[in-house]
């Protein structure tokens, strides 16, 4: 017989093998909890990274910006070129925005605001996009730009009425002023940094400074700041001013052909300029190659005098249409009715075309001219018996 209690004894107790482990059962709880922790900070992590990525494309889409029209003044400068995110960065630095966003946002539906041209504008501060971009599209935010045209002179000259038209020096002063309690340069400030200052300092060309410096201390820099548009600073200094004019009018001579022009000619670079000065007092456009000839016929004549009209009334500050006997008797530098040679200095602002016709004048025997039609056009003579003919035929026209 088989002793049965060994046989037990022997043999595996099934129920003791699968009582539980409770250190395996701690191992399995710690995983599970470990899993789920892993999991819930992947969770977060996924929640944060959502929330952070639409609290940026909010941000994106926010900006700053104020309200209403702003308060006081503030000039600000475009520049050549720059874009509208360019102007909107100008307008923010100097805070009449709260932000470029505030102005490009405005902008967008505004072809208008492409139009802007280079420049100083005259805007408040505080301003909200949409008042800015409306406020710098308006005529009245432009300030500073003077418009100085062919035929202009320094000084104020008389007008038919027996007012003054502003000249070149109080056109550039009264462009310094802008806003409610402006910081302006006066007439009188222009006119005697223009007298006085050193030349090369304000910017006169080399080639232009022996003939400026002989004369007379107020007519200096005539003729010596060419037709064009100039943008002035609001605020600034007189000599600030005239320095920007005359550097940049030095640029546009140069552009123009001088002192290159004068080379292969009878005459300086200086000279050339005052010829021309004459033909844009005397003459419109499409004349002024044969008015260039004119003056050169009668400054080679060896007994004519130049006799122009436009150099008597230059020192009287009158239109240079017409002059009466007591001013062509009048004594001085510019009455070239008693002297001989080109007077002492430009009488006027000269254009490129008219720089263009005194270094090359219209081929032709003509001594003498008159304007002869209402519109300006002038009829040219080769003698003076022609010449008294066109004059009453001008008067019968109208023509003066």
């Amino acid at each position: 017989m088989t002793d049965e209690l060994g046989l037990f004894a022997d043999e595996p107790d099934d129920r003791k093998r699968r009582a539980p482990d409770p250190e395996r059962f701690r191992r399995r709880k710690r995983r599970r909890l470990v899993t789920a922790l892993a999991g819930l900070f992947v969770l977060v992590l996924v929640g944060v990274g959502v929330l952070y990525g639409a609290s940026q494309l909010m941000q994106i889409g926010a900006y700053k910006d104020y309200d209403g029209e702003g308060t006081g003044d503030v000039v600000i400068e475009v520049k050549s070129g720059d874009t509208v995110s360019a102007i909107g960065r100008t307008l923010s630095e100097q805070d009449v925005v709260a932000s470029t966003k505030a102005f490009t946002k405005a902008a967008e539906e505004n072809r208008q605001i492409n139009s802007i041209q280079p420049g100083y504008y005259l805007m408040r501060g505080k301003m909200s996009g949409e008042a800015a971009v409306a406020h710098i599209l308006s005529p009245k935010a432009k300030v500073g730009r003077v418009d100085i045209r062919g035929g202009m002179r320094l000084e104020d000259q008389l007008a038919p009425n027996n007012g003054h038209t502003p000249g070149i020096l109080t056109k550039l002063a009264e462009a310094t002023c802008a806003g409610e309690n402006p910081t302006c340069a006066t007439s009188e400030e222009m006119h005697h940094i223009a007298a006085t200052a050193d030349l090369k300092s304000l910017g006169v060309p080399d080639w232009a400074i022996e003939g400026a410096s002989r004369a007379e201390p107020k007519r200096r820099l005539e003729g010596l700041i060419m037709p064009g548009i100039y943008d002035v600073k609001p605020g600034e200094s007189a000599e600030n001013v005239l320095r920007d004019v005359v550097t940049r009018s030095a640029v546009a001579l140069e552009a123009a052909g001088l002192p290159q022009r004068a080379e292969g000619t009878e005459h300086t670079a200086y000279e050339l300029l005052i010829i021309g000065s004459i033909v844009q007092s005397e003459a419109i456009t499409k004349d002024f190659g044969q008015v260039a000839r004119v003056i050169e016929n009668r400054l080679t004549h060896p007994v004519m005098k130049l006799g122009m009209d436009s150099t008597i009334n230059y020192p009287l500050d009158k239109p240079s249409l017409l002059t009466d006997p007591k001013d062509r008797d009048r004594p001085g530098v510019y009455n070239t009715y008693l002297n001989f040679g080109l007077p002492p200095t430009p009488i006027s602002t000269a254009s490129k075309e008219a720089l263009e016709a005194a270094e090359n004048p219209a081929p032709g025997n003509w001594r003498y001219f008159v304007k002869c039609y209402p519109d300006g056009t002038s009829c040219f003579a080769d003698t003076f018996e022609q010449h008294r003919a066109y004059i009453d035929e001008a008067r019968a026209r109208g023509a003066f």
